[in-house]
């Protein structure tokens, strides 16, 4: 019969001599001697982590999809050379998806009593304040035996701040406002309130705009220019209710509703107008008052970066208590939210005749653009009841707007990529009719 496994190594080793296979123990202690020895020497020559001094330097904040760099600066105080793995800790939003092991990780040599730099390069997904987590140090001996390791706190943060993808359209805004403003000739009778000065009549110009008495002075028709008002009060309001953490495409509500605010308060503050920003729910979640013009957008962008959607209803009358004590003198309030018929229905319109009494109110709302797409689909049943479901929510969306506008309010429904120059164009023309 045939032995297998264990039983047939000892019945292989039974048939060798005696001196061929019994231990030896001056052989045991000829290689374990040296080799324990040289481990022990290893660990000994290895530099120790916990004496280590550790610092930071770098980025503190950065726009979402940009990249940033924060330094280490790792200090050797002691007598013997630090050769090292170093693992410098994040939250895993702060790279790249499948990066976080190459980038996270450095080797470094630091020779007694000197320091080295090691810079860890950040993508950051998401928006928000991005606390670094431990440092972790694998300090190795000369022959790469044993190794010492150890974790180091080294406190740093980088808010990682909105993309603001809309500025692409401030230059075409910032050219429609010039236009309004009175510095081009094509300055109308109406566009705005402000008489800004005389020019002559040029063929196409209102007669209406005709200044007869000037034009009795001079040999030349004189015509009347405007210019819209300056120095009024926008108030924008984010809501960051349930409604903002709707997903639309690959982003919350939230996100597209600050691109929007961001376009429109770089505009309006281009213009002579001061911008203020409320976020809310059921409590204030930031707050920026009283800025000059160079100090809005900076400031508006800092307070929007930690912004989170929260999973409760927005209290309605509360926002509108808030908005109202922030806007104490006549303003235009910007209110970015949601067009879902029972929040408006239930939440806001028996509270908006307090606003619309004493501001002028704007209310911008975030479009699903699939929702589009599935009320033009065709083709098999489910896509005929796809498109039925989506004819019936844009159907609800325009009722919902109707009697926004119906109590005076300035509708603006556009999908994401559209929502901030909608927003703007809105703008402008309240700013042209004087109704600001």
């Amino acid at each position: 019969m045939a032995l297998t496994g264990r039983a047939a190594l000892v019945a292989a080793i039974g048939t060798l001599p005696v001196g061929l296979w019994e231990p030896s123990w001056t052989g045991i202690l000829a290689v374990n001697v040296p080799l324990a020895l040289a481990c022990a020497c290893d660990f000994a020559l290895a530099a120790p982590v916990r004496r280590l001094g550790l610092t930071r330097s770098g980025d503190t904040s950065v726009r979402l999809g940009d990249p940033a760099e924060v330094t280490l600066t790792v200090t050797n105080p002691t007598r013997r050379p630090l050769r090292a793995q170093l693992r410098d800790g994040w939250p895993p939003s702060i790279w790249r998806p499948g990066t976080e092991i190459e980038a996270s990780r450095h080797a470094l040599t630091v020779p007694p009593g000197e320091r080295r730099r090691v810079t860890t390069r950040l993508h950051p997904t998401r928006r928000g304040d991005r606390p670094a987590d431990r440092v972790t140090i694998r300090s190795f001996g000369p022959l790469g035996l044993f190794t010492r390791q150890g974790t180091h706190k080294v406190p740093w943060t980088v808010r990682v701040l909105p993309p603001f993808h809309s500025r692409k359209h401030l230059p075409s805004k910032l050219a429609r406002l010039r236009e309004l403003d009175g510095r081009t000739s094509v300055l109308t009778r109406g566009e705005g309130t402000e008489f800004d000065s005389l020019r002559e009549y040029v063929p196409g110009d209102d007669t209406r705009s005709i200044d007869w008495r000037a034009t009795a002075r001079q040999s030349t028709v004189a015509v009347r220019t405007w210019r819209p008002e300056r120095d009024r009060r926008i108030l924008i309001v984010l809501d960051t209710g349930r409604t903002s953490a709707g997903r639309v495409g690959d982003a919350p509500r939230l996100d597209a509703s600050m691109d929007a605010a961001l376009l429109l308060a770089a505009l309006a503050s281009r213009a002579g107008d001061r911008v203020d920003l409320l976020a809310y729910d059921r409590r204030v979640r930031a707050l920026v008052q009283g800025r000059a013009a160079g100090e809005v957008l900076p400031a508006l962008v800092n307070a929007m970066a930690p912004l989170e959607p929260e999973l409760i209803e927005t209290d309605a009358r509360g926002l509108t208590a808030t908005a109202l004590r922030t806007a104490a003198r006549r303003s235009l309030i910007v209110l970015l939210t949601s067009l879902d018929a029972a929040p408006i229905e239930e939440g806001l319109l028996p509270v908006l005749g307090r606003l619309t009494q004493r501001h002028t109110v704007l209310v911008a709302a975030v479009a699903d653009p699939h929702i589009e797409a599935m009320a033009s689909a065709r083709g098999n049943t489910d896509a005929v009841y796809e498109a039925a479901a989506a004819a019936q929510a844009q159907s609800e969306r325009r009722r919902t707007a109707e009697q926004l506008t119906r109590h005076g309010v300035t509708v603006v429904d556009a999908t994401p990529t559209n929502l901030a120059p909608a927003l703007a164009d809105a703008y402008l023309s309240l700013k042209a009719a004087g109704r600001l």
